[in-house]
């Protein structure tokens, strides 16, 4: 698992090792850990040219002392103090070993080789100061930029970004993974992310994201002595006239291997069949999918779906159609314009705020969440999240919201809680459709056909 915690959690931690070490040994673990991320970016480090960002707090001491260590290796080092006051020791050792202090100037392509950002670190607040803005607008986007923990100007405990922040290529961040580092938009501009073990001690953290050993552990097998009713029974409700694909995109999506039978409610019945004639009609389901391509039925089929009091994954036009209250058995699989219209709000502020968003629908319909995007993120009621970091761009295309809808289904029919169905479907859902794709683009039907193979390799291992 990928844990992220708050910065409060983290200064708790770090306070707290720092009282049996030396004065300034974390400093270095950090430094340390920074300059030899830098080396193994650039492929060494003697002969490189390197320019520091540096702000007032420690976060521009690990890159003073970053500078340090790779000034020794070789490197030219300056240093652009972009604030008031700097840390003072980091400063004398990177002069020790041969660095310098320069005025900030525009860098083009080619002047230097990388620039760190030790700007602004987890304790600041969203947004450059205009010093620091005015200092970064001139170098070149085509240089190589190294953040330390953070870029600068991100929202750390929220993903979101507001006012001008940094972009980088790598992010290298010390001791745990921050919310920034896996929720758009500011994910987006921490580039790779490399992890760097600096022995803290942390608490269970609220934002989580799964990984292969996890998806390989929580995906449900079948007992030697299974049958297909004890597999778990998955109905579809979804397509109308007006869109019978959806009805066969979401079946397909069912159709992984996970659940031991399909049963398909809706007026794409004859379609459905022809394709998939292991498909069988209505009767007991242990888990129902609703609402992909419903168009005018969506409410009918929302309402027969409930009766029978079974988790659900409620998707596309039978959004709509429910009530806010509890719905502890539900997914919800709203888009971001999906979910603005759940809670009475914008699209744009949805994809500002993602994470507070999907938290505050999780409570108000007493639902597990599945905000769709590049970083999905899967909602607990009770505040949990998990974010999907599986996936490609070209999973952006019609009917892929179809296949994840059935996907999930199928997990919920063979036994798993909705918090996990959400996040094993999501994982498996980018898995597949990076699989299909390889680089190139795709359609939704190409990211049903390659779950078995993505789902056996799991349970193989």
């Amino acid at each position: 698992m990928r844990y992220a915690h708050t910065v409060e959690q983290v200064r708790a931690a770090e306070a707290a090792l720092m009282r049996t070490l030396p004065d300034g040994a974390l400093m270095q673990r950090a430094a340390t850990g920074l300059a030899y991320a830098v080396i193994d970016l650039l492929g060494g480090a003697y002969g490189r040219r390197v320019v520091l960002l540096v702000g007032s707090g420690d976060n521009g001491g690990d890159a003073l002392h970053a500078g340090a260590l790779l000034a020794r290796r070789g490197a030219s080092v300056e240093a652009w103090l972009l604030a008031d006051r700097c840390h003072d020791a980091g400063l004398a050792a990177l002069r020790s070993a041969g660095g310098f202090v320069a005025a900030p100037r525009p860098l083009a392509a080619g002047a230097v080789d990388v620039v760190i950002d030790g700007v602004v670190g987890i304790g600041g607040r969203p947004g450059l100061p205009p010093r620091v803005a005015e200092a970064v607008i001139p170098i070149n986007q085509g240089i190589l930029m190294v953040a330390v923990d953070v870029p600068s100007g991100v929202g750390v405990d929220t993903g979101e970004v507001e006012g001008m922040h940094l972009r980088a290529d790598l992010t290298v961040t010390f001791g745990t993974h921050k919310v920034a580092h896996l929720v758009d938009p500011a994910a987006r501009a921490c580039g790779a992310v490399e992890l760097v073990d600096i022995g803290l001690d942390l608490p269970p953290a609220a934002v989580e994201a799964l990984q292969t050993a996890d998806v390989a552990r929580l995906l449900p097998r079948p007992a030697p002595v299974a049958q297909k009713y004890a597999r778990g029974v998955v109905g579809i409700r979804a397509g109308s006239d007006r869109y019978p694909g959806a009805a066969l995109l979401s079946v397909a999506g069912a159709a992984c291997g996970l659940a031991g039978m399909i049963r398909y409610v809706g007026s794409a019945a004859d379609a459905v069949k022809q394709q998939h004639p292991e498909v069988v009609g209505a009767g007991r389901v242990q888990a129902w999918v609703v609402g992909s391509g419903t168009d005018t039925d969506a409410a009918e089929h929302l309402a027969a779906a409930l009766v029978d009091e079974v988790p659900l994954v409620v998707d596309a036009d039978a959004l709509g159609h429910l009530d806010r209250g509890a719905h502890g058995r539900a997914v919800l699989t709203p888009h971001a314009g999906e979910l603005a219209a759940l809670l009475g709000s914008e699209r744009t502020m949805i994809e500002a705020r993602p994470l507070e968003h999907a938290r505050a629908a999780a409570a108000a319909y007493g639902a597990v969440v599945l905000l769709k995007g590049r970083r999905t993120l899967i909602a607990h009621p009770d505040g949990r999240v998990r974010v999907n970091t599986t996936g490609t761009p070209w999973l952006a295309t019609a009917g892929s919201g179809d296949v994840l809808g059935g996907l999930i289904g199928a997990l919920l029919a063979s036994g798993l809680e909705p918090f996990d169905a959400a996040s094993l479907g999501a994982w498996l859902h980018g898995a597949a459709g990076a699989q299909a794709a390889a680089g190139g683009p795709i359609v939704a039907s190409d990211i049903a056909r390659h779950l078995p193979a993505v789902i056996g390799h799991l349970t193989a291992g």
